[in-house]
């Protein structure tokens, strides 16, 4: 038990530095526990990853709220409706198998790279987008698809809220990190309240892999708000690459 400890401890601080700068720090994590604790229903993995990752993106969104001007009403809106989603999605995973939606998204992902890489300017500046009205009923319903998304298959939802923030409502990459964070943590509410109700929580796991992620996500915090938006640009990059290989394995050569 103290090696899986260990290896699971080393992916969550991993986990909790990535998702701190711009998300995606499921495709450690999950992937880790499903592979060092094989022996244990899905639900109850999943389950258990979400305390771990719940810590980490606290303190990150503690971080960027003390730089970063926030729209607290937006986000009490979509926090609400996110939170919702995902003890939904993740109640859902309970009982339908979510292997036919990775095609879809291995596409979306692709396409968002292609994107983001020939758009030089994409994320380094805020820029108007939407009135008032149009910004709230997008980031509405925006918020429960990925609320849902989150709680049913999980990896890359941070990079989606991220590249929503900029894409549709105009935010740089920093601002849109910010804001992410704290529909991340609604997200990862709502499938706590749903595993915790259920008993689908590992806790001798959680704890130990919570404090690394808490760690991990201190140190990739302040440094995304040290190196700004070119940093968190190339840094999503990455990331999304890391997400498409990922649901391209699970797609093509996953038995």
């Amino acid at each position: 038990m103290t090696q899986e400890i260990l290896i699971l401890c080393i992916a969550a601080f991993a986990a909790g530095f990535i998702d701190a700068i711009v998300g995606g720090g499921g495709l450690i994590q999950t992937p880790a526990t499903l592979i060092v604790l094989p022996h244990y229903p899905v639900a109850t993995l999943l389950g258990t990853t979400k305390i771990p990752s719940f810590l980490g993106t606290s303190m990150a969104a503690i971080q960027y709220s003390r730089i970063v001007k926030l729209k607290w009403r937006l986000l009490l809106m979509m926090c609400s409706i996110a939170l919702i989603a995902a003890y939904a999605g993740s109640k859902t995973v309970t009982i339908v198998r979510n292997t036919f939606m990775k095609p879809i998204i291995f596409g979306v992902l692709i396409l968002v790279a292609i994107y983001t890489y020939s758009n030089k300017n994409f994320g380094t500046a805020t820029l108007k987008k939407h009135g008032k009205r149009n910004e709230w009923v997008y980031a509405g319903l925006f918020a429960m698809a990925l609320g849902f998304y989150d709680g049913f298959i999980g990896p890359g939802a941070g990079s989606f809220l991220v590249l929503f923030f900029i894409s549709v409502l105009g935010f740089d990459f920093l601002r849109a990190s910010a804001h992410a964070k704290f529909v991340n943590l609604a997200t990862n509410m709502g499938s706590i309240l749903f595993f915790g109700g259920s008993g689908h929580i590992l806790f001798q796991y959680a704890v130990p892999m919570a404090m690394c992620n808490f760690l991990g996500s201190m140190l990739g915090a302040r440094l995304a708000i040290l190196k700004g938006n070119t940093f968190i640009r190339i840094f999503f990059l990455v990331v999304i690459t890391g997400t498409i290989i990922r649901f391209g394995y699970d797609i093509f050569f996953k038995p």
